[in-house]
C-alpha cells in the first residue's frame, strides 16, 4: 500500500490551440461501451476490426488499462484513512455469525427431510405406473391374443361356408379357358358368384386382420398353436379365391374381377391374381398367335418376323384384356398395386418369343432385328397407353417383366455389327485408287460427288442416320460413329496430299496415300470438288444436318446445339485441306512452267559477243503459261466453281512470275558483272597499247541486248496473261520484272 501512495499523479489533459482539452482516444474507441451490462467483448472486436488494425486497438486497450490503474491509485490514496481503518469498525460480526447459525441448521434438516419424502413418494407412484404399464401391455396382448383366437375362427368358419355356395356344385371343376359349359341357370350362377367373391373378400380382409395381429405377437406359444390352423385357412383361401376368379374371368364377371381383386390386394398376393390372369386369358391367346413349338411353324414363311404377332397380340388385347386393365386403373379402387400390363401380358409375349422364335431376337440378322425391335417399341407404346398417369408409366418401366423383355434386344451388339459394316465398307474404299463416278461431262455445275470415296462417305454417314439402321436409343453412338466416318475420310485426303508435297523428296508414304502419288494432277479436280461437296452437305445449311436435325427433333435445344457444333467442327480440318488441294494443283502447274522457263539462260549465249539486236520475243515465252492453259481448257475444269478456278490462275500466275523473276533478275546480275568484267580488261588492253576508247561509246552492250530481248519477252509474257484473265500489273513479282529489264524512260509507265 505504501507502493502505491507514492504512484505519480495522473498527466496533465492536453488542450488544444485555444486551451480546450483533447480527446485522448481516438473517435472510435468509446470507454463507456465497457460499463454496458450486455457487452460482449468478442462481438465488440469483431466490429472494430472491419476498420480499425488490431494493432492500434491493442494499444488503446493499453493506454485505457493504464489510465484506470492510475484512477484507482488515485482514489486509494484519496480514501486512504478509511480504507486502512474498516478492520477496526468490523466488531461483534462473529457473534452475529453465531446467534444465525442454529436457525439455518434446522432449516437445512427441515429441508433434508422433506426432500427424501418427497423422493419416497416419486419411487412408489413410479413403481406404480411401471406395474400399470405392465398390467395395460399384458391386457392388449392378452386382447391381440383372444382377437387373433377370434379371427382364426371366424375365418374357419366362413371357409366352411364357401362349399355350400352353390357356385362350385354349378361350376364343378375349375373354370380355365376352352371349359365352354355354360350353367343352366346363368342369372342365378351370377348372382353366386358375386356372393361367393363378396364373402372372400370378407374372409381376405380378416386375413389381412390376421397377419397383423401375428407379425405383433410373434414367438408366442399361443400362437405357434395356431400357426397350423392359419396354414389351412391361407390354403383354402387361396384356392377358393383361385376358383372364384377365374370364374369371374371366364364369365367376364365385372363385379366378381372387382371383388377378388381386392381380396388379393388384401392379403398381398398380386402376384397370384396376375399370374392367374396371365394363365387363363392371356396365355391361351399368346400361343395361338406364337406357336411355342417352333417345328409347327409353317415352311416357307419368315418364322422371325414379330409385326404382325404384334398387330394380333395388341387387338387381343384390346379385345380380351382391356376389362380388367379398365377395372384395376379405376379411380378410389385400390388396384393400382395390380401391373398386369408388366406381369401379365409382356411377361407371357415375351415367353412366347424365347420359346417360339428364338431367332427374332438375334442381332446376327440386323435387318430382321432392327425390324423387330422398333415393332417390340411400338408393342411397348401400345402397352403404356393404357396407363393412366405418368406415375404408372414409371411403375410399368420399373417392373422386372419390362426390364427382361428390354434385355433381350442386344442394341449393343447391333450396334457393332452396323459399325463394322459401314465404317470397314468406307475404309475398303478409301484404300483404293480414286475412281471418278457418276460424271456428266455436259454438266456445268455438277451436284453428285465425283469420287467413289466421296460418295461412300455420303453413303455411310446416310447409312448411320436412315430409318432401317438407326437406333434411337443409341444415337450418341452413331453420331459417334458419323464424326469418325468424316475424321477418317479427311485423314485420308490429308495423308494422299502430305504425300504428295513429299514426293520429290522420295520418302516413303502410307499405304492409304498411295492413291495421290499414282494419279495425274488434273484428277485433283474431282478431289477438289468433292471436298467441297462435302464441305457444303455437312455445313449448317447442308441437307445432312436438317437432317439429322428432323430425326432428333424431340431432344432439347441444347442437345441439337451441341450435336450440330459437333458435325460443324468435324467438318473444321476438311475445309482446311482446300488450299492445300490448290496448292498441288498450282505447284504441278507452276512445276511444268519451269521446263520452259530454263531456256531463258539461253539468252545470254545468244547475244553474247555479237553484233545481233532482238527484234521479236523469245519463243519460250509462249511456253511459260502453255500448261496452265492446258489445264484451265482441260474437260474437267468445268467441275471447278469460278472462284476455285480463279484461285488457280491467280496462285499459278502468282508463283510463275516471280520464279520468271527470279531467274531474269539472275540472268541481269550475271550479265552485268561479266560485262563490267570484260570492260575492265578490255580498257586495260587499250591502255596498254595506247589505242582510244572512244569508239566503243556507240555501241550497244551485251546487257543492253539481252534486256531489250527479255523487255519484248515480259510484254509477250504480258499479253499471254491477259489472254487468260489476268492482269500483269496486279501482279507484285510482274511490276518487280519490268523495273528491272524496262528502259529507263518505260520504266514508270507499264504498257503492253
Amino acid at each position: 500500500m505504501a507502493d502505491l501512495a507514492v504512484a505519480p499523479p495522473p498527466p496533465p489533459q492536453p488542450t488544444d490551440l485555444f486551451g480546450e482539452p483533447i480527446e485522448a482516444h481516438p473517435p472510435w474507441f468509446k470507454p463507456a461501451s465497457f460499463l454496458r451490462a450486455d457487452f460482449d467483448p468478442d462481438a465488440y472486436v469483431a466490429d472494430l476490426r472491419s476498420y480499425v488494425p488490431l494493432e492500434s486497438l491493442a494499444a488503446e486497450l493499453r493506454s485505457h488499462l493504464a489510465s484506470l490503474r492510475a484512477e484507482l491509485v488515485g482514489l486509494i490514496n484519496r480514501d486512504y484513512a478509511d480504507f486502512v481503518g474498516l478492520s477496526a469498525r468490523l466488531k461483534g460480526v462473529d457473534a452475529a455469525a453465531a446467534r444465525m447459525r442454529p436457525p439455518l441448521a434446522e432449516l437445512r434438516d427441515k429441508v433434508a427431510s422433506f426432500r427424501a419424502a418427497a423422493a419416497a413418494a416419486l419411487a412408489a407412484l413410479r413403481a406404480g405406473l411401471e406395474q400399470r404399464a405392465a398390467a395395460t401391455a399384458a391386457r392388449e396382448l392378452l386382447e391381440l391374443l383372444l382377437d387373433a383366437s377370434h379371427v382364426v375362427s371366424k375365418v374357419e368358419k366362413l371357409i366352411k361356408e364357401l362349399p355350400t355356395a352353390p357356385s362350385d356344385s354349378s361350376n364343378g371343376d375349375k373354370g380355365y379357358p376352352g371349359n365352354t359349359t355354360t350353367p343352366p341357370n346363368v342369372e342365378a350362377g351370377t348372382d353366386v358368384r358375386e356372393t361367393q367373391s363378396i364373402l372372400l373378400e370378407r374372409i381376405a380382409s380378416e386375413m389381412n386382420r390376421l397377419k397383423f395381429y401375428i407379425s405383433h405377437a410373434q414367438n408366442l406359444p399361443f400362437i405357434e398353436n395356431m400357426e397350423k390352423r392359419v396354414q389351412g385357412a391361407t390354403k383354402l383361401l387361396d384356392g377358393s379365391l383361385e376358383r372364384c376368379f377365374v370364374d369371374g374371368l371366364e364369365h367376364r364377371d365385372d363385379k366378381v374381377i372387382y371383388n377378388c381383386l381386392r381380396a388379393y390386394a388384401a392379403i398381398d398376393n398380386t402376384s397370384s391374381a396376375e399370374e392367374i390372369f396371365r394363365g387363363t386369358v392371356v396365355s391361351p391367346l399368346v400361343q395361338k398367335i406364337v406357336p411355342q413349338n417352333y417345328a409347327r411353324v409353317v415352311s416357307g414363311v419368315s418364322s422371325d418376323d414379330l409385326e404382325d404377332d404384334y398387330e394380333q397380340i395388341m387387338q387381343c388385347v384390346e379385345k380380351d384384356c382391356k376389362f380388367i386393365l379398365e377395372i384395376s386403373s379405376s379411380a378410389n379402387s385400390g388396384l393400382h398395386v395390380f401391373d398386369f400390363l408388366a406381369n401379365s401380358i409382356l411377361k407371357e409375349v415375351h415367353l412366347a418369343i424365347q420359346k417360339g422364335k428364338p431367332g427374332a431376337t438375334s442381332p446376327g440378322k440386323p435387318k430382321q432385328f432392327l425390324k423387330n425391335y422398333k415393332a417390340s417399341l411400338r408393342f411397348l407404346d401400345f402397352l403404356e397407353g393404357y396407363c393412366s398417369s405418368k406415375t404408372a408409366v414409371t411403375k410399368f418401366r420399373s417392373e422386372p417383366a419390362y426390364t427382361d423383355f428390354m434385355r433381350q434386344w442386344h442394341v449393343a451388339v447391333y450396334f457393332t455389327l452396323k459399325f463394322q459394316d459401314i465404317a470397314g465398307g468406307l475404309d475398303s474404299a478409301l484404300t483404293t485408287t480414286i475412281t471418278p463416278v457418276g460424271m456428266h461431262e455436259n454438266q456445268a455445275k455438277p451436284k453428285t460427288m465425283l469420287l467413289k470415296q466421296s460418295v461412300k462417305l455420303l453413303e455411310s454417314l446416310q447409312a448411320c442416320w436412315s430409318d432401317d439402321v438407326l437406333v434411337f436409343s443409341h444415337c450418341d453412338k452413331f453420331l459417334r460413329l458419323s464424326l469418325q466416318l468424316i475424321s477418317r475420310y479427311t485423314t485420308w485426303l490429308s495423308s494422299g496430299l502430305a504425300a504428295r508435297k513429299a514426293s520429290d523428296g522420295g520418302s516413303s508414304s502410307p499405304a492409304d496415300a498411295e492413291w495421290a502419288l499414282s494419279v495425274p494432277v488434273e484428277d485433283f479436280i474431282y478431289v477438289m470438288h468433292d471436298a467441297n461437296a462435302v464441305v457444303g452437305e455437312l455445313s449448317e445449311s447442308g441437307q445432312f444436318v436438317k437432317h439429322v436435325n428432323q430425326l432428333l427433333a424431340s431432344c432439347p435445344t441444347e442437345v441439337l446445339t451441341l450435336l450440330k457444333q459437333s458435325i460443324l467442327q468435324a467438318v473444321e480440318p476438311l475445309k482446311e485441306l482446300l488450299p492445300v488441294i490448290m496448292n498441288v494443283m498450282v505447284g504441278v502447274i507452276v512445276k511444268r512452267s519451269n521446263e520452259d522457263l530454263k531456256h531463258l539462260k539461253g539468252i545470254t549465249a545468244t547475244y553474247r559477243m555479237t553484233n545481233k539486236l532482238p527484234v521479236r520475243h523469245s519463243p519460250y515465252v509462249s511456253g511459260i503459261l502453255h500448261p496452265l492453259k492446258v489445264f484451265l481448257e482441260g474437260d474437267r475444269i468445268h467441275y471447278l466453281s469460278e472462284d476455285d478456278k480463279t484461285k488457280l490462275r491467280r496462285g499459278s500466275t502468282d508463283k510463275i512470275t516471280s520464279i520468271y523473276y527470279d531467274m531474269v533478275s539472275e540472268v541481269v546480275t550475271v550479265a552485268r558483272k561479266t560485262e563490267s568484267s570484260l570492260q575492265r580488261l578490255r580498257q586495260g588492253a587499250q591502255r596498254r597499247v595506247g589505242a582510244s576508247t572512244d569508239a566503243s561509246d556507240n555501241i550497244i552492250s551485251d546487257t543492253d541486248k539481252i534486256c531489250m530481248q527479255l523487255f519484248l519477252d515480259i510484254q509477250e509474257y504480258a499479253r499471254n496473261l491477259r489472254a487468260i484473265g489476268i492482269d500483269a500489273r496486279e501482279i507484285e513479282s510482274f511490276r518487280a520484272l519490268w523495273q528491272c529489264v524496262a528502259p529507263r524512260e518505260k520504266q514508270d509507265n507499264i504498257q503492253f
